[in-house]
């Protein structure tokens, strides 16, 4: 399982940061990991309904790169959001999203020993 660190540690960083990104202010979030045979189950909960939507990669290469200015500039939308959960979903055997009553949802990702979806 000690394989498994480094993907899990994204993939907890990408669903914590859209759970800090959506979830209301006074609401709590909740990380589980369950080991399971030969797997870990990572779960994200947060208090919004929203469902989270994965936009497809950017194009281009590096050399296409430009600096932005604005990047810096607290509310600056460079359009590049919503791309954490391809990340995810490359470094997981499977994934998805469970509702929860009256509010929330749960985000979670498998991520086996030596198998990716």
């Amino acid at each position: 399982m000690v394989g498994l660190v480094g993907d899990l540690t994204l993939i907890a960083s990408e669903l914590v940061t859209n759970a800090v990104e959506h979830t209301r202010d006074d609401r709590e979030i909740r990380v589980r990991f369950t080991r399971e045979p030969g797997a870990v189950l990572l779960a994200v909960w947060d208090s919004s309904d929203a469902r989270p939507v994965r936009k497809r990669p950017v194009g281009g290469v590096a050399r296409d790169a430009a600096p932005d200015a604005e990047a810096l500039n607290p509310g600056h939308e460079d359009g590049t959001g919503g791309r954490g959960l391809a990340i995810v979903e490359a470094l997981s055997t499977e994934w998805g999203v469970t509702r929860t009553d009256p509010v929330g949802k749960w985000v979670w990702s498998r991520v086996a020993d030596g198998v990716r979806g």
